[in-house]
């Protein structure tokens, strides 16, 4: 199993520290790639709280700045983007890291953006079908003939550059919902589920609707990847951890809460969430640890990416938790996995 971070460049709401929190990031992509972490996503917000609107520009920066580590967004809003300007901007970061890109791609969970772009909420559904079509059409071929609905026409037009990962990979991020689950299922695509409140074990059902979706359009299951995207924070001590990732975290949920009509973020969910059936991986090294493997037995999944900026937070810390992440966990976490993948193979005798 894959093991990585990703995070959204949070900034404090009406901070001036949008270029120092760019470059606490580039060193926390660096930390994570000298550690031996193997992937690193960076989202796309356009809201004064996140630092980050072109995830290909930071992560082409990081390109520069590691070795082995995949970047990926986390995610791309395909549906108020161009899908051309999408596959050139990964391809041109594919090149630059000698084929370690990656996009996440996704419907978007703030809707900033489709004003922006000048594009109608109610459209939210079809335009993400339709790009997503085009998207893989382009990986596909470099030239393209293909017409929809909310973008010109393309005849016979050449796009380029091209990466050199054939085909580049392409996640489809989701919320929780049936449909973009079979449509990743049905498309052979893998998915990337966010987990980040309630009980994991309530996601497993739509894993296995997406595992069937893909066994009965004739996908191997190889080809159907999952990965869970969670929020957490690492520190040397439990309650030390859980002191002082709670106010930014709750703050920062909280706001988003106030925007979506959900309740405020207490203590006392917040140490829920915390337990080992809970949503948040907030802990000690070994909390953490336990979490990841009793997640891996509901999904067996092929990556997990954890959030430990979920709102502004110490750089200091953040890097402290990495370097836990780095480790002490991730190298627990595959030596379990390689010790069970060992005992459940036949004996040889």
């Amino acid at each position: 199993m894959e093991l990585g971070l990703y995070s959204f460049a949070e900034t404090a709401p009406g901070s001036n520290k949008t270029a120092e929190r760019l470059r606490d990031l580039l060193e926390e992509i660096e930390l994570a790639d000298q550690l031996g972490l193997d992937v690193y996503g960076v989202g796309e917000h356009h809201r004064p709280d996140y630092a980050v609107s072109a995830p290909a520009v930071v992560l082409g920066a990081a390109a520069m700045r590691t070795k082995n580590i995949r970047l990926t967004s986390a995610v791309s809003v395909l549906s108020s983007d161009d899908p051309v300007r999408v596959f050139q901007q990964f391809a041109t970061l594919d090149l630059l890291s000698n084929g370690r890109a990656e996009i996440m791609a996704g419907r978007g969970s703030f809707i900033e953006s489709f004003p922006l772009f000048g594009y109608r909420l109610d459209d939210y559904n079809e335009l993400f079908s339709e790009k997503l079509e085009l998207l893989l059409q382009l990986r596909e071929r470099e030239r393209i003939s293909w017409e929809g609905v909310h973008r010109a026409r393309l005849e016979d037009q050449p796009v380029f550059p091209r990466p050199i990962q054939q085909p580049m990979p392409l996640w489809i991020a989701v919320g929780g919902t049936q449909h973009s689950v079979v449509r990743a299922g049905m498309l052979g695509l893998p998915l990337a589920l966010a987990i980040i409140g309630g009980m994991p074990e309530r996601f497993v059902p739509l894993i296995e609707l997406y595992r069937e979706a893909g066994k009965e359009a004739g996908h191997p299951p190889e080809r159907l990847k999952v990965g869970i995207n969670s929020h957490g924070f690492i520190g040397d001590d439990s309650q030390q951890a859980a002191d002082e990732w709670y106010r930014p975290y709750a703050a920062t949920m909280t706001r988003i809460g106030f925007e979506r009509g959900w309740s405020p973020t207490t203590r006392a969910h917040y140490e829920a969430q915390r337990e080992r059936r809970g949503a948040l991986l907030v802990g000690d090294a070994n909390e953490v640890i336990d979490k990841i493997l009793f997640e891996h037995e509901l999904f067996r999944m092929d990556r997990f990416l954890l959030q430990v900026t979920v709102g502004p937070t110490p750089h200091a810390s953040v890097m402290r938790a990495i370097e836990l992440y780095g480790t002490k966990v991730a190298p627990a976490v595959r030596k379990a996995l390689t010790e069970a993948s060992a005992e459940s193979l036949p004996s040889s005798r």
